[in-house]
């Protein structure tokens, strides 16, 4: 099969979103624009992608440093014909038998459409297909022109139209599929003899009509999917849009989304069968959430590895591994590092830091547990510190298995608790303590008799 090159079109600033960032920077779903439509180009097939690059093009180039594209720069944005002249060389490296042309802030467009409109041009010899949709308001978009049979005669942009041909409600949307062939013959005809005074990609239609070519319209089957993205508005809706689409997605798959409109899910998240979310819970980056787990109320994981059967009740946790059988809950935060493993207890009001958290362990309430290593079925009373910071280093703390650690008990790093030892409640720990030994650490108390004067206070 011939080889497929896809070029996105990310060079321009996007003056309308307001930002100092690239607008195919701008996140919607929890993926950069351009990245989402990269995405969907590679499974569309489209095995080489060349992103052409502009405005702070460092920042685009860093953004997509791990997805193996090929970067042409464009110095001038003098339209979308000169851009895809300047990667002219990379196409031809790839030996192109077709050359996909798409935006790339256009993130809500579907592999199968991309894949429709390369079939149309394949099945039927054409020299191209362009995807048209159907708007209401079609202002600012080319026109599709067509003959008395239906066929493509010409695209009109909006500053070029008359009356009559603004008047038409299919639009060009900007994603084409050429024969690489005919692209690179017919594209350094193009001039910039138009209202912009710019080289459009769209004159090659014209010009391959003119020869007899075949340019077929392919319109989209939901003109929704053909949004370009070009204000914070705009963003707005798309993300909408593909937040709908991956909550549905996981419904179909047997996760159950008590209120879908106020459940945020991004896009590489994945939440296996018989999951449950309840409204306020916020899935991000590479988070995986396993089988029969209860998430939420006011529930947000980013990048966390949660097992199956986990109950979390608003908990937030990042950059962390959740193992299974676990009843989290409420107001928690795990925080980077921390390895939960497997049916721990964590209550209300609990913060855990870079530590490892063994089987059946117990944090109950009110505790602070940073730098540790916690062994199997260890009892945290309430008001527990691990003092890990001695305001210039770091260091961890030790508590092995079926220890039992006393309430308000302040374990001062690096300190070891060993197997079955108990802490008194108050203690502050600075010394290790041996295997089912009793450390108390609090001084003797002392009650001064008469120590209040009579003239202290006022009844």
């Amino acid at each position: 099969m011939e080889n497929l090159t896809a070029v996105i079109l990310a060079a321009g600033q996007g003056t309308r979103m307001k930002s100092e960032l690239p607008k195919v920077l701008h996140k919607v779903c929890g993926i950069p624009m351009v990245k989402q439509v990269i995405h969907v180009v590679k499974k569309a097939g489209y095995e080489n992608q060349i992103v052409i690059t502009g405005f702070k093009e460092e920042l685009v180039r860093q953004e997509l440093d791990k997805e193996k594209v090929t970067f042409v720069h464009q110095e001038e944005q003098l339209g979308t014909a000169h851009a895809i002249s300047q990667a002219i060389k990379e196409i031809e490296k790839y030996s192109a038998g077709y050359v996909l042309v798409i935006c790339g802030d256009t993130p809500l467009l579907r592999s199968e459409t991309l894949e429709k409109l390369t079939n149309v041009c394949r099945e039927n010899n054409a020299s191209a297909t362009v995807l048209t949709a159907m708007m209401d308001n079609p202002f600012g978009y080319g026109r599709i022109i067509r003959d008395g049979k239906g066929q493509m005669k010409r695209i009109v942009e909006q500053k070029d139209g008359t009356m009559e041909e603004l008047a038409i409600h299919e639009i060009n949307t900007g994603t084409y599929v050429f024969s690489a062939e005919d692209l690179l013959r017919t594209l350094p005809k193009v001039n910039n003899n138009n209202a912009q005074q710019e080289y459009y990609l769209t004159d090659v239609f014209g010009l391959l009509i003119q020869e007899g070519k075949k340019v077929i319209p392919v319109p989209a089957d939901d003109s929704e999917e053909t949004m370009g993205v070009n204000s914070r508005i705009q963003l707005a809706q798309a993300e909408k849009i593909l937040r709908v689409r991956k909550l549905e997605e996981l419904m179909a798959a047997g996760v159950t989304i008590i209120n879908p409109d106020h459940t945020y899910i991004e896009q590489d998240v994945k939440v296996g069968q018989d999951t449950v979310l309840y409204p306020g819970t916020i899935l991000q980056g590479q988070t995986e959430v396993g089988k029969n787990c209860i998430l939420g109320p006011d529930t947000q994981l980013q990048n966390v590895c949660c097992g199956d059967n986990n109950t979390l009740n608003r908990v937030y946790a990042h950059d962390c591994i959740i193992g299974n059988d676990n009843n989290i809950g409420p107001f928690v935060h795990l925080r980077p590092d921390t390895h939960i493993h497997d049916d721990v207890k964590i209550g209300n009001f609990v913060e855990i830091k870079n530590s490892n958290i063994d089987d059946k362990t117990k944090l109950p309430h009110l505790i602070y547990c940073g730098d540790s290593d916690v062994g199997k079925q260890v009892n945290f009373g309430c008001g527990t510190i691990t003092v890990n910071f001695d305001g210039k280093n770091k260091h961890r703390c030790r508590i092995d298995d079926h220890a039992f650690i006393g309430c308000n008990t302040n374990l001062v790093a690096p300190v070891h608790v060993g197997k079955r030892a108990f802490t008194a409640a108050g203690s502050t720990i600075t010394k290790d303590v041996p295997e089912k030994a009793l450390a108390i650490g609090r001084t003797k108390q002392i009650n001064r008799e008469n120590w209040v004067k009579k003239d202290t206070y006022k009844d």
